[in-house]
Order: C-alpha cells, then structure tokens, then sequence
C-alpha cells in the first residue's frame, strides 16, 4: 500500500514530463549559436612552451614574416660592459698623452740646461781676465803715448843713436806685448787709421768736424785706441767723425 501511494504522485509527475517534452522546444531552449559569452574578469593562465619546433608556422599572404628581433637584455649587457672599458681605455690614453707631454719637456728643459751651462763656462773662461785687461789697458796706452811723443826726425840723426835705440826696445817691448795679449783674447783697434764708418757699438765720438775730401759719417782721428776681449768691447775706441752737411 505505502509502495502504491509513493509511485503514483511519480507517474503523475513523469506523464506531465512527457507531455512537455512533446510540446515545440523552440519555446523554451535558446539555440546555443545566438549565445554570446560573457567575457570574464578573470584572465586565464597563459601557456609557455619549451620548444619551438611543437608551434605550427602560420601561413603567409604575399608578404614575408617579420625578422625576429635581437636579444634586449644582452644588447644592453654588451653596452654595459663595454662602456667601462672604453672609458678606462680612454683615460689611459689621456695619461699617456700626459706623461709624454711631460717627458718632452723635461728633455727640452734638461738640454736648455745643458747650453745655458756650456756658454755660462765658456763666458767664464773667455772674460775670467776682463778686470784684469781693463786695468792693463791704462799700462798699455801709457807706452804708445811715450812712443808717440818721440819725433821721427830725432831718430833719423845720427847724433841720437842713443834715443833711437831706447825707441827700439820699447817698440819691441810694446810689440810683445800686444801679442801676449791677443793670445788671451785681448785686441787693440784703431778705427781712424783704417777710416771706418762710425759705429757706436765700437765707438765714441768725441767731436763732429767738416773735413774735405771725405763722407759723411767717417772716423778720421782716433784720440784713444779701443781694446776688445773674445770679441766684446771692453773698452770704445774715442773718435772724431766727418760731418760736412
């Protein structure tokens, strides 16, 4: 009996079931084509692949594929190291240039060093005597003076043998004399006797006269010899010059 009761409310509910089930369904499915998903919020897990050769190469329309491009990462890892060292090398060459820079000048310094010194021991070898000359200079003028005061034709007489041999000897003596001095670089000169063009670098002219017959300029009396050491003046030569105009 309890079996009886349970079943028949289901065959009830079974025949409605099927008496639905033979109606349209077009009235109460909606084909799957016309529903549109909704798209979710959440993303789905992206897949990576070990392998390359697994992937199917999409086929191209006319136009070749792309090039795949270069590593980033390495690139910029190659720039990175490499801008280290060319800085490095660059401050090497930077000393370099330095240190050659110096070496250079410190040679032409040295040599510049080396002809100071050389000419400063040659000055001092070749003026050690200028003192020395300059007060021999007096000594010197004194004997041509006496020579010169002596007149030739006292020493053409036959009566002045004595005076003429005394001249001779100081003319000797003042001939060994001056070559003594030229061996140590002491010269005398006497620019009125050669009538040289004044020059105030060996000269000092004394007085400006008008002579006829010579040019303008010229030396025509010497009254004191100029003495020179090693090619230095030591002391001018005092002169008269010709001035016409």
């Amino acid at each position: 009996m309890i079996q009886r009761s349970l079943f028949r409310p289901s065959r009830a509910i079974g025949s409605k079931l099927y008496r639905t089930s033979n109606l349209n369904p077009s009235r109460f499915y909606t084909p799957l084509a016309r529903i549109t998903p909704v798209p979710s919020s959440r993303a789905s897990p992206s897949r990576w692949y070990s392998s390359s050769s697994e992937t199917t190469a999409e086929p191209t329309t006319g136009a070749q594929a792309a090039p795949s491009e270069p590593a980033a990462p390495e690139a910029e890892t190659d720039t990175e190291t490499a801008d280290p060292l060319t800085k490095e090398l660059d401050a090497k060459n930077r000393e370099i240039i330095d240190l050659k820079d110096k070496y250079l000048r410190s040679v032409a310094e040295f040599r510049n060093l080396q002809d100071r010194t050389k000419r400063d021991v040659a000055a001092a070898r070749d003026f050690a005597i200028a003192r020395f000359a300059k007060d021999l200079v007096d000594s010197v003028d004194n004997l041509d003076r006496a020579l010169e005061t002596v007149p030739a034709e006292k020493l053409t007489a036959a009566e002045n043998a004595d005076l003429k041999n005394l001249y001779d000897g100081l003319k000797m003596t003042e001939r060994i004399l001056m070559q003594t001095l030229a061996k140590h670089g002491l010269e005398r000169f006497d620019p009125g006797a050669r009538g040289e063009r004044f020059d105030p670098n060996v000269h000092e002219a004394t007085f400006m006269t008008r002579v006829e017959g010579k040019e303008d300029g010229t030396v025509f009396l010497t009254q004191q010899k100029g003495f020179s050491l090693n090619g230095r003046v030591i002391r001018a030569a005092k002169v008269g010059v010709v001035k016409n105009a």
